[in-house]
């Protein structure tokens, strides 16, 4: 792949490390450059998506459309002929679903905060005319606050005739479709967003789903029944809330309206839930707005003007995080890369070049220091604390290198694990693409909701798909396989992949010219200046060795990493991480699981009968400082939900005495 695909991106963002894959998508946890704030960029290939190409239109439009403090915010869109970049809101306590993983249920309170959430977003969704059609636990996210997050809009439907118009697509997940769907017959989007919201309330208080079975028919029937297992733990009055979601005819379910007071909602809440959005695009703060008029030398009515169109495009994307920083208690102000080059951004990267202005000399300038001729390096600095590397980098005017453990990962080939022995193929080449760091209109509700008053722009994917077949997948499943590996050539191999030349061009450093020529020079100041050498030399070298992306790599493979405490830790009663990594890898080998082996790092997949991949998914063995302890994160890249939990749970079972098994007994509940 040509480098020009991921060269806009990389005006505006740092690429780190892949979060998540699918089938025509991958997910890249990003900085946002001018503002240092983390995002997450959802990264399609156009011509994987095919006729797919028109439901990215469809969560685009709508994602522009809904501002809510529990639906994840879309901050920019950048289209290339090859690519389609949405960057969005990082919440960095994964999926709902790997919580409930982590609890193997939730309390009846915790669920309680939570599902209030997920009403409050899918009533302003609704308010807004859109369905979603595609509840489910993976497709909330926990931001930082502990929050959730609706995303993936990419089935949503907005009906023409309102929401109360008639629907005939079948779309969704099948654990999750309301009976009506399953019967091919037309139906309403809110009434089956209601029975998926019920599965969904299902799962995070029993820990499985209602209906389910290995085959999809039997689901099906189940589903069509209405049928489920009661179990003991569950109160009344939660059996009593399912029951009135779960109903089989769609005109006998609960309502939306009756959901926001419903008695076990209400429960240790004075308040109705509240789902009026909290966000006013409409009146934008002074602060941010008076930074960015200061940073772009333009006057407030100018930048007023500019972010009011609402784009989605630089702008947009600025403004909208440095709110976001500001109601997180963070100073607002802008510090720009000042070297230019696809890797940096300046003021007229975002405006242009009648518009901009230029950094002469310092790495980082805030909008300050271009007013007053003084640099204040506070926030660089802060940036620095999070990673010590890019503190070294500032200092010297060296390139930022970036080789997370999946870039190391994903040129290497999979081997059939077996007790007796493991090949793993040996990596001869950078990982290319991750060294380059990779409303609305009112419409009628079953009840009186005031329409948000917000002004939103929406914009239409401008491109067409590429006919030429020049662009593979961004996942191959070639990168896997069973047999023993063969050598890796030397040169690129993967054209939909970046090298570190094409991304990240070498940033010069200024150096002092040396006089080399010491042949008029008497011996006394030749032996100086060798001396003198001799210690740049040095220290040049010790640079070097310190920017090396094989020294970090080494590091990563000599000692397991050090995690805080979340979710998809699981800890453990081992004090010895390479007893830890050994068992799970005897259990891998036994249940037949694929993997390939980075430091303490398992990267696995599994697969039919047939040789497809089913699922795909992380386990690493890290140190946990409180409490300390020796645990494993896990990661689900692709596949089933619900099939990767019981996988999970019999993994994690397996690994005999070095695994907490309390708790797990109660997933084994007969539905």
């Amino acid at each position: 792949m040509a480098a020009g695909d991921y060269e806009e991106i990389l005006k505006y963002y740092e690429l780190h490390e892949t979060i998540g894959t699918g089938g025509f998508a991958k997910v890249k946890r990003a900085r946002h450059l001018l503002t240092g704030e983390k995002v997450a960029i959802k990264i399609m290939d156009k011509l994987a998506l095919g006729d797919d190409l028109p439901r990215v239109k469809v969560e685009i439009d709508a994602m522009k459309n809904l501002s809510h403090q529990h639906i994840c915010q879309l901050y920019h869109v950048i289209e290339t002929s090859k690519k389609i970049f949405m960057v969005l809101e990082y919440c960095p306590g994964g999926e709902l679903f790997d919580y409930i993983i982590s609890k193997d249920r939730l309390s009846e309170e915790e669920a309680r905060v939570f599902f209030r959430q997920i009403v409050s977003a899918i009533a302003y969704v609704h308010s807004c005319g859109y369905a979603h059609r595609d509840l489910k636990p993976e497709n909330l996210l926990i931001d930082g606050d502990h929050n959730l997050k609706l995303i993936d809009f990419g089935l949503c439907a907005k009906p023409k005739g309102g929401l109360d118009y008639h629907l005939n697509t079948c779309c969704g997940s099948p654990a999750y479709a309301a009976p009506e769907l399953i019967q091919g017959k037309s139906y309403i989007g809110s009434e089956a967003d209601i029975w998926s919201m019920g599965v969904l309330l299902y799962a995070l208080l029993c820990g499985f789903l209602p209906f389910d079975d290995d085959n999809v028919v039997a689901v099906y029937r189940k589903i069509m029944r209405g049928k489920y297992s009661i179990p003991k733990w569950l109160s009344p009055s939660s059996t009593l809330l399912l029951d009135q979601m779960l109903q089989v005819d769609p005109k006998k379910r609960i309502t939306v309206k009756h959901l926001l007071s419903h008695p076990w909602l209400m429960q240790g809440y004075s308040d109705a839930v509240q789902w009026q959005s909290k966000y006013s695009l409409g009146n934008l703060d002074e602060d941010c707005v008076a930074e960015l008029s200061v940073f772009h030398r333009q006057s407030r009515e100018s930048i007023l003007e500019l972010i009011s169109e609402w784009k989605y495009d630089q702008m947009s994307a600025t403004y909208l995080l440095l709110h976001s920083k500001k109601a997180r208690g963070r100073r607002v102000r802008l510090r720009a890369p000042c070297q230019a080059g696809p890797g940096s951004t300046t003021p007229s990267a975002a405006l242009g070049p009648e518009r901009g202005m230029r950094c002469e000399d310092t790495p980082y300038c805030s909008a300050a220091a271009h007013v007053f001729g003084s640099i204040e390096f506070s926030d660089a600095a802060s940036w620095a604390e999070e990673s010590p590397l890019e503190e070294f980098i500032l200092n010297s005017c060296k390139p930022k290198q970036h080789s997370g453990d999946d870039a190391q990962l994903d040129d290497a080939e999979f081997t059939l694990s077996t007790p007796v022995a493991r090949k793993v193929a040996s990596k001869k080449h950078e990982n290319k693409e991750n060294v380059a760091t990779e409303s609305a209109l009112r419409n009628q509700m079953p009840f009186e909701l005031p329409a948000p008053q917000t002004p939103f722009a929406t914009s239409q994917i401008e491109s067409q798909v590429q006919s030429t077949p020049s662009q593979a997948p961004a996942f191959k499943e070639s990168h896997f396989t069973t047999v023993t590996p063969v050598k890796q050539p030397t040169g690129p191999t993967h054209t939909d992949e970046l090298t570190a030349a094409e991304v990240l061009p070498e940033r010069k450093c200024h150096s002092v010219d040396l006089d080399l020529n010491l042949a008029h020079i008497d011996s006394s100041q030749k032996k100086r200046k060798a001396k003198i050498f001799g210690s740049l030399e040095r220290g040049l070298d010790k640079m070097i060795t310190m920017l090396t992306p094989s020294k970090k790599k080494r590091s990563a493979r000599d000692h397991p990493r050090k995690l805080k405490a979340h979710c998809n830790v699981t800890t453990t009663q081992l004090l010895n991480p390479d007893q830890l990594l050994n068992e799970i890898m005897a259990v891998l080998s036994n249940k037949h699981v694929e993997y390939i082996q980075k430091g303490y790092t398992l990267k696995c997949q599994t697969r039919s009968d047939f040789g497809k991949v089913t699922m795909e998914f992380e386990l690493e063995v890290c140190l946990l400082s409180k409490p300390e302890a020796v645990g494993i994160r896990r990661q689900r890249l692709k596949g089933d939900a619900w099939v990767y939990k019981r996988l999970m749970e019999d993994i994690l079972l397996s690994c005999q005495q070095g695994l907490p098994r309390a708790g797990h007994e109660d997933l084994t509940t007969t539905v």
